[in-house]
């Protein structure tokens, strides 16, 4: 199952329910999963589990000793469990930890998101302009959710190029990308060390938890990427998890023309000169170094 498919049946999920007051009450999801919630204290780092009864019902039972934003994406993640058939794989890793995490995991994760924030709902709502540390916490509040959690869906969602890094110690572990990018073939490796000259590696390097934003060279982050242009990077470390997060956007016109492959792989110019147009190459709008 890929992350198309999960977001497509998440999708197909909040659609046969009533999501109007989603961001204030559950309940119309829990109902649909043939479900119930009961809160109750469980141990440090244990968001929470669902037991099956013999007549089919499910009891989602969640941590009340957690935020309710984490409560809110724990019910959200087990009910992925049950609409997706996915057995649970915690295996004693963080669930805010995409190391070494299981696969079934991470596609609940994608699922509580698409419930968390409705497609429709987040198109309706989200400001059309630039994204800011003020934009992301007025969405994250808005749909009572974390700050990760809502600068992810704003790069999946935006017209802009733009992308949303998740790094933990020191390495990165998942990259969201627009569709922009995805069509530009822009790749983020996994598991590569958090670049130099990012705003990421900068505030990690200070060594307390710390909010910043900055302008950084777009090959700074992006695989075999063209020199000269920029980008904006808002990154913020939480120091106790040694989790980083970075989100990065640029203007369309500052996105390099590239061609890709079917599998969405970037096609290498073979060199050679390039094709008279009768166009004087004046320098555009991209901002160059």
């Amino acid at each position: 199952m890929d992350e198309a498919d999960v977001r497509q049946r998440a999708r197909a999920f909040v659609a046969r329910v009533d999501v109007s007051n989603i961001r204030e009450d559950l309940s119309p999801y829990v109902t649909a999963a043939n479900a119930k919630v009961k809160k109750d204290e469980l141990g440090e780092g244990e968001s929470g589990y669902t037991i099956t009864k013999p007549n089919g019902k499910h009891i989602i039972i969640v941590n009340s000793l957690e935020t309710e934003e984490r409560q809110r994406f724990t019910v959200c993640h087990e009910i992925a469990h049950i609409a997706l058939g996915l057995e649970s794989s915690h295996e004693e890793v963080p669930s805010w930890s995409y190391a070494k995490r299981h696969p079934n995991e991470i596609a609940c994760d994608m699922f509580a998101a698409e419930l968390l924030m409705p497609y429709q709902q987040w198109l309706s709502v989200v400001p059309k302009e630039e994204p800011s540390l003020k934009l992301m916490q007025h969405m994250a509040d808005l749909f009572g959710t974390s700050f990760p959690a809502a600068a992810s869906r704003f790069a999946s969602l935006s017209d802009m190029p733009c992308a949303f890094v998740t790094m933990e110690r020191g390495a990165v572990r998942y990259a969201a990308r627009s569709t922009a990018l995805r069509q530009a073939g822009a790749w983020i490796s996994p598991r590569s060390i958090i670049p130099l000259g990012s705003v990421a590696h900068r505030i990690r390097s200070s060594g307390k938890s710390a909010t910043e934003r900055g302008e950084v060279s777009q090959d700074v982050w992006f695989d075999n990427w063209k020199k000269g242009l920029d980008l904006w990077e808002l990154s913020r470390h939480y120091l106790r998890t040694d989790t980083t997060i970075s989100l990065l956007w640029f203007d369309s016109d500052d996105l390099p023309e590239v061609e890709v492959n079917r599998f969405g792989a970037r096609i290498e110019d073979a060199g050679g000169l390039t094709e008279l147009t009768g166009e004087l190459p004046w320098p555009g709008r991209s901002r160059r170094r």
